[in-house]
């Protein structure tokens, strides 16, 4: 405890010694004022009440005279002194009583006032110090810390010990000031009761801070485990997807409760001795009053002391107790503080480095790393917490300013990357970059000249811009939106694959128009341009215009009625069928009844496919148009319509679901044209009678305005269709191709780098977070680059094609990538190969539905009978099918159309519906037949489930119209019925079967001819 006491108080010292040193200035010189205010009460009880001094009683008599007996020039130095009566006397004393409160109380709000300042500023400094060791700790340290317990500590932990080191020397100047002063003015009145002052304050003293040890060691038992509550809550929001996709909730309750439980124990342990000890010390504090009324009323009595005297003993000792009773409070807080600085340092402070770290650090660090050499390792070593070997006496030179590979199972090759990154310190052995040892490389220049990026990619919780930037502002450059920034920006994403996706983040971005002023003034002729690129692409039918006088297909029945998008929640979506004037218009054209119907069977269509979900499921938030909490509410609301019992408010709530409603993406059959044309009388009568007030919250389609829709629809001036395959990726490229002719792409990327990334970047899908973190790498222009299965989360095509960029960027730099396996599709200079922990080297170089059974015809039935027909769905129940239908998006391909090509990504499989489709393997211009599918059937589901890339190109050989099922969607439903996933593996199992039969047969044809 003495060496923690030591630390506090010369951090706090060393921190503050001058304003410490002020503050103690103005205490010692308030004290003369201090004893004079328990003086003053004497002389105007013994003097101005009493008399004494007074001739008589009664006459006045003489006070303030004074002779110095010193002359200067003739004159001698002295006052006569001024004659008062007893009641003149009693106000001049009275009044100087009341000054000199006051002086004491300006006293004490200065005091206060600068403590306080130095408390927080010390804090302040704390804080920021706690935070400095936390960004110099070593890759161990960080990796035994939790990203709550580190917050915690910093924001709440170290606020008691700002709020003491304000006091740590000022307040027992202050206080042991103040209660020496009145203890000796005791004293100076009378001894016996000076004596008993000192014995009384001695006793507390003494015997307060013993009593109070075990509350030193259940507040520490507090704090352990208060900090351990906030790690476990912590950990558990940062793994909330997997306590969901476990179903662990209740477990982690159960954990949680029984934290809290503890740490209510203690805290109740706290309390009881807590007021055990403030109830001994009040009574010990009681009792000197008692002694004082006694002993000093009997020598008061006897004539041996003075009413004044006593009186004045009386008040001196009602100031006593407190200064005392806070200084032992200010013990009693040191030690408390002294404990948790000693935690929070102990789980701060940096590891004691050894001698050759030392000896490391000790030599001089160049500015920037040599461009030739080579980086050289010797007998290096780096052994795990559990006392493995990951690194076992590696050497190994590697060749600046070339291209290596290493891979290899085990942790050696990433054990390896992670020493050179300075991402792991290294038990043993050397790792020199040039003459320059890695640990003695300085911050600056490892965080100038070094970049590495991880299988785990950081994600900040900021901008897609400030993610990819961040590296450059460490080094003080620019990151303005200038036009180099800007080039060097997109040569960044263009390397890393990202343009298409930032691009396509612009266009769906909702901007309004003051954000985009370069938009807004030329958006006439965007829209003029970008339609003349359709035109010439031949897609002129793929954009659906938003014409006040045709319904809007792909826009709800509630977005056609008011032609426009709410900008106010209170008739936004569902909402809208609470809105007074949309019930009259809907009650006066009979539409009222018909959407209760559709909102009515839609609720059915949803419980009956949803139901077998679990509430977290991804599906209920892309799919259900009834949030999981709400299932109920509708089951009960369709008993009482069945009942005939339904009221007003089940007849809205059913009227939302159907204002939600797209025919092309539900697919519910429920829409046909004579109902368009009904509801377009609808939008006719909500414009002529709507008010001003309600006008504004609605922005309205204008063909001149920039509306409140995505980039993407203001650009078009309407909304993509989605009857064909890739039709929204197809009219992305027109119109990047309209905004780079009229020189306004980078106008659509700085709407897409200015879009969130969310905290952890959950608003980001894995490929995207590896791409920003490698982007980040690149932008800086690193001398080293260092991918450690950085690619790992994107497919084996995008990675390769990634890598291959990104050795282009890097040509004449150096460059190492770690891989567990290398084919040698991607050129490189060298290769070295790990088996473990050593080395071996080796030579180098859109959303369907389906419906309620037999209420309609349509689409959606067909759906559920081709799927039925699929053999691997056949023992699926009604209810699953058509959940796989209204999951799907029905997509249709023209004679030649290909459904995916070999080597690209498996990003969907595809149920054939109706028409005959090719399998060909092998380049596109040599292409060989293997056989033909033909509806209904299934295909590409093989890549979906394996995660390798597509093994064969399936191309239309008539009109083929199929539902898309993508990857995310199928996993989840494989995942959720495994009667589905079984079949899956036997359709599987079967078509290898085929495949070996066919190659069977061929080689026995190949050798009967030969």
């Amino acid at each position: 405890m003495k060496s923690a006491q030591g630390s506090l108080f010369s951090y706090v010292w060393r921190n503050s010694n001058s304003e410490q040193i002020r503050i103690i200035a103005i205490v010692i010189a308030s004290l003369p004022f201090y004893y004079l205010s328990l003086e003053l009460p004497k002389l105007i009880i013994s003097g101005a009440l009493q008399g004494k001094g007074f001739p008589d009683g009664g006459g006045p008599t003489n006070i303030l005279s004074f002779n110095s007996g010193i002359r200067i020039a003739g004159f001698e130095l002295r006052f006569s002194g001024i004659d008062v009566d007893r009641i003149s006397y009693l106000f001049i004393l009275s009044f100087a009583f009341l000054f000199l409160m006051l002086i004491n109380g300006y006293f004490k709000y200065l005091i206060n006032l600068r403590k306080g300042a130095l408390g927080e500023r010390l804090l302040q400094r704390l804080r920021f110090d706690l935070f400095s060791s936390l960004l110099a700790s070593t890759p161990e340290q960080r990796q035994r810390l939790k990203p709550s317990e580190a917050a915690s500590i910093i924001k709440d932990e170290v606020e008691p010990i700002g709020g003491f080191v304000g006091d740590a020397f000022v307040q027992p100047v202050f206080l042991g000031g103040q209660a020496l002063t009145a203890l000796v003015f005791i004293l100076m009145q009378n001894v016996l009761l000076g004596l008993v002052a000192l014995a009384m304050i001695a006793s507390q003293v003494l015997v307060i801070p013993r009593l109070r040890r075990e509350q030193i060691r259940l507040g520490k038992q507090r704090q352990i485990a208060s900090r351990a509550l906030a790690g476990k809550i912590g950990e558990v929001v940062e793994t909330l997807d997997e306590v969901s996709n476990h179903g662990t909730a209740t477990l982690e309750r159960g954990l949680v409760a029984q934290r809290l439980e503890a740490l209510f124990g203690i805290r109740y342990q706290l309390f009881g001795r807590k007021f055990a000890v403030k109830t001994l010390n009040n009574l010990m504090a009681q009792v000197t009053p008692f002694l004082f009324y006694t002993i000093g009323g009997y020598a008061a009595l006897t004539g041996s002391l003075g009413i004044g005297q006593l009186v004045a003993v009386i008040a001196a000792y009602r100031d006593l107790p407190p200064p005392v009773k806070e200084l032992i409070d200010w013990d009693q807080q040191r030690l408390d503080v002294e404990a948790k600085f000693q935690q929070v340092t102990e789980q701060f402070a940096l590891a004691t480095p050894s001698a050759r770290a030392e000896a490391r650090a000790a030599e001089p660090s160049a500015d920037r790393l040599p461009e030739t050499g080579t980086i050289t390792s010797q007998g290096l070593t780096a052994v795990s917490a559990a006392g493995d070997r990951m690194l076992d006496r590696v050497s190994l030179i590697i060749p600046l300013g070339r291209h290596t590979m290493i891979s290899g199972a085990g942790e050696g090759a990433g054990c390896f990357a992670r020493i050179l990154g300075g991402r792991l310190t290294a038990s043993d052995g050397t790792l020199m970059i040039g003459d320059a040892a890695v640990e003695s490389i300085s911050e600056a220049t490892r965080g100038r000249c070094i970049a590495y990026a991880g299988a785990e990619a950081a994600i900040f919780d900021g901008t897609l811009r400030d993610n990819i930037v961040y590296g450059l502002r460490g080094l003080g450059t620019k990151t303005a939106d200038d036009e180099a920034s800007e080039a060097r920006l997109a040569a960044t994403l263009r390397v890393v694959g990202l343009s298409e996706a930032v691009f396509r983040y612009g266009l769906a971005s909702r901007s309004v128009a003051d954000e985009v002023p370069v938009l807004t003034a030329h958006l006439a002729k965007i829209r003029a341009h970008i339609r003349k690129v359709l035109a010439a692409r031949g897609e002129q039918g793929v954009v659906e215009p938003y014409d006040p006088a045709r319904y809007i297909r792909t826009a709800t029945i509630g977005e056609n009625i008011l032609f426009g998008v709410p900008n106010d929640v209170a008739i936004s979506g569902a909402r809208l069928a609470e809105h007074d004037l949309t019930r009259d218009i809907l009650d006066r054209l009979g539409l009222t009844d018909e959407l209760t119907i559709i909102g009515r069977r839609i609720a059915a269509t949803m419980l009956e496919i949803f139901s077998d979900l679990t509430p977290d499921h991804l599906l209920f938030e892309r799919f259900s148009f009834i949030a999981a909490e709400e299932f109920q509410a509708y089951r009960e609301r369709l008993a009482r319509a069945d009942a005939g019992l339904s009221d007003d408010v089940d007849r809205t709530k059913f009227k939302g679901l159907a204002l939600l409603y797209i025919e092309p993406e539900h697919r519910l059959g429920f829409l046909d044209e004579q109902m368009e044309q009904r509801i377009l009388l609808a939008r006719q009568a909500f414009r002529a009678r709507i008010s001003q007030d309600t006008a504004r919250i609605i922005d309205f389609y204008d063909s001149n305005e920039w509306g409140a829709v995505p980039v993407r629809e203001n650009l078009l001036f309407g909304r993509v269709t989605s009857a064909a395959a890739g039709v929204r990726e197809r009219v992305d490229a027109a119109i990047c191709e309209a905004m780079v002719e009229l020189g306004l792409d980078s106008e659509i990327y700085r709407i897409g780098l200015a879009q969130p990334a969310g905290y952890a970047g959950r608003l980001l899908f894995p490929a995207v977070k590896a791409q920003i973190a490698l982007a980040r790498c690149l932008i800086k222009r690193p001398a080293l680059l260092i991918l450690d299965n950085a690619l790992s989360s994107l497919s084996p095509t995008e990675g390769k094609a990634i890598l291959r960029r990104v050795c282009d960027a890097m040509a004449g730099r150096t460059l190492i990538v770690v891989a567990r396996e290398y084919d040698g599709e991607v050129p490189m200079d060298v290769s070295v190969v790990f088996e473990g922990a050593r080395l071996r080297p080796t030579p180098g170089q859109q959303p369907a539905a389906a419906g309620l059974s037999g209420e309609r015809e349509g689409s959606d039935r067909d759906d559920v009978v081709a799927l039925r027909a699929v053999p691997i769905f056949a023992n699926l129940d009604l209810a699953r099918i058509k959940l796989l239908a209204f999951t799907s998006e029905r997509t249709v391909f023209a004679v030649g159309d290909v459904l995916f090509e070999q080597g690209t990504e498996s990003d969907a499989a595809y149920v054939v519906i109706t028409g005959t489709a090719d399998i060909l393997i092998g380049p596109s211009e040599k292409s060989v037949r293997v056989s033909q599918v033909q509806a209904p059937a299934i295909v590409g589901e093989m890549g979906v489930v394996t995660g390798e890339v597509r093994s064969a190109t399936v191309r239309a050989t008539t009109e083929l119209t199929a539902l898309k099922l993508r990857k995310e969607v199928f996993l989840a439903l494989l995942e959720e019925f495994p009667d589905m996933t079984l079949s899956v593996m036997q359709l599987i199992v079967k078509r290898l079967q085929d495949n070996v039969a066919i190659v069977s047969r061929r080689e026995r044809d190949g050798s009967a001819g030969g």
